[in-house]
């Protein structure tokens, strides 16, 4: 019998939780939260791979709508949701940490993936771990603007996942990033990937969500 995904909400916090938990078929150990990119939400083929795969390895996993997606359907963050997105992941934490009893952790991709680091840094202690797939490094063909400001105080142990043709951040330059923060961290490079990790429309990865559990067990035990 596969794990089994549903629909989740969460309406006792401000902002709410809206996503899908995905249950393992046993146990409610460890858990994880993954958020979406600018221009996506919860339903991103990537983020339901990933879930799919995390939850047969026996995690609990929330894929989840930030604040701004909640707010409207299409379009991109404004500069000034970015604050009540990462209340947002700090209530979805709160939320998964009533279905589990094990170790949480946060992830996203891109937008999400950034605004988890950010609230991390603030926050030390909200999770044992984080999930980083495509860290928009900076915005492409413009290497000089650098969003590094807070990677001095991530205390987070950080596992990320990054494609070798992102033009988001070259791996080179990710590895220099990643010297900026004090906690543990590792980058998985996935060869020939994109800023999408090969999950672009219909396209999927088959073989990359294994590759991130697998990593994934590796790095956090």
């Amino acid at each position: 019998m596969p794990p089994s995904s549903e629909s989740f909400s969460d309406t006792s916090m401000d902002p709410q939780v809206q996503g899908f938990v995905h249950r393992p078929v046993s146990g409610a150990g460890a858990g994880l939260v993954l958020t979406h990119g600018a221009g996506s939400n919860a339903r991103a083929p990537l983020l339901t791979a990933l879930a799919e795969t995390f939850a047969a390895a026996g995690v609990t996993v929330l894929r989840c709508d930030l604040p701004y997606r909640q707010s409207r359907a299409f379009g991109p963050p404004r500069p000034g949701d970015a604050a009540r997105d990462r209340e947002g992941l700090r209530n979805a934490v709160a939320a998964l940490r009533k279905e589990v009893s094990g170790r949480l952790f946060l992830g996203g991709h891109s937008y999400g993936r950034r605004q988890s680091t950010m609230l991390c840094a603030d926050e030390s202690g909200l999770v044992e771990g984080l999930l980083l797939l495509s860290y928009p490094l900076h915005p492409p063909r413009k290497p000089d603007q650098l969003r590094v400001q807070h990677l001095p105080r991530l205390q987070t142990p950080s596992l990320f996942v990054h494609g070798t043709r992102d033009p988001f951040g070259s791996p080179e330059e990710m590895e220099s990033a990643l010297s900026l923060i004090p906690a543990k961290t590792s980058l998985l490079r996935i060869e020939g990937a994109g800023h999408d990790l090969g999950f672009k429309g219909k396209a999927e990865q088959n073989e990359l969500p294994a590759l991130v559990v697998e990593q994934f067990q590796k790095f956090f035990g």
